[in-house]
Parts: structure tokens; sequence; C-alpha cells
């Protein structure tokens, strides 16, 4: 990529493919009226930049692995399932606050570095698993999921298509350095 070329990016928790996969399981069983987000793209955001340089890329991945260096021990619990106007998601539980120190580190890093404004709203720890044009207002049990702890972090591109979006993974770094 050139540098001056926009890419749109956003820094995430991956999640363990044995989650995805149980997730994968409960969207298949429970989940109907929308666009169900495939296991490889299950993640928690930490942070959406948007557009950005591609000369952007190493400076955004370091402030990533800086924030994720200190963001081991997230232990997340599901706590049920909701929708607002365009997605359903899993909303977790963040037991001891690590997830959402994670998040405040990295958009303070972020904002430092002139890539981000940190949102007005607390970081809500929760995985997007369907979208939709209309809420289909599903009453779906959460999936037994246990201890969910994210093997890794990682900055992510996305790419809008008319099947929705694509996402891949363009740095990852281990969380607890």
């Amino acid at each position: 990529m050139a540098g001056d070329e926009r890419i749109r990016l956003f820094c995430g928790l991956r999640l363990p493919d044995e989650t995805g996969a149980r997730i994968a399981e409960w969207q298949a069983r429970e989940l109907r009226g929308g666009r169900i987000v495939a296991s490889d793209h299950l993640h928690l955001t930490l942070a959406f930049l948007g557009h950005r340089p591609a000369g952007e890329l190493p400076a955004i991945a370091a402030a990533l692995g800086d924030a994720a260096a200190r963001g081991a021990g997230i232990c997340l619990q599901v706590r049920g399932y909701r929708e607002t106007r365009s997605v359903g998601m899993l909303a977790l539980d963040d037991e001891d606050g690590r997830g959402a120190a994670l998040a405040a580190d990295l958009a303070g890093r972020l904002g430092r570095l002139g890539v981000y404004r940190a949102e007005a709203r607390p970081w809500l720890a929760h995985v997007t698993v369907v979208r939709f044009r209309v809420p289909p207002r599903l009453a779906a049990p959460p999936p037994d999921l246990g201890e969910v702890s994210p093997s890794d972090a990682a900055v992510y591109s996305s790419v809008l298509r008319s099947d929705g979006a694509q996402y891949a993974v363009l740095e990852s770094v281990a969380l607890g350095g």
C-alpha cells in the first residue's frame, strides 16, 4: 500500500478459535432476519479509526502493541443478546475492567497520534453477531461460552462490499507482551 492510500481501519480484540466456533453454532441455531457475521470476522472493537492514510499503520500498530503489552488477563462473560437499530450483539461483562482499561489506554495513545477521537460513551464489551436493516426483535438466549479471554489484539482493515464488510488482520500483537 502506498503511504497516502486511505484504508478503513479499526483495532480490536481477537477471539480464540473455539469461542468463534461456539458463537457460529449459536448463530446458526438462534439468529434469523439479518446477515450473520462470519466466525472469522467476530471480534471486540477497541477503537474504530475510519479511513486513514496507509502510512499511519506502523504508528497505529505500535500504539496498539504498547497498550496490549499491559492488557493481560482480560476475562469476559456473556451477559446477553441485544439489538440496536442495525446490529445484534452479544454484550459481555468485563469482570475486572481490564478490557475497558485497555480500550482507554489505546484511545489515549491513538488520540496523541491524532488518528482517533475517543467516543463520549464508555467502551462496551460486545461482539456483533448479525447485521440487519430492520431489527428482527429476537429474544435469543445467549450462548454459554464460559469465560472468554481474547487471544490477542489486532489492527484490522475493513473493506465495505455489497455483501457486507470484509475484515483482514494487518498487524496482531499478544496481550501482556
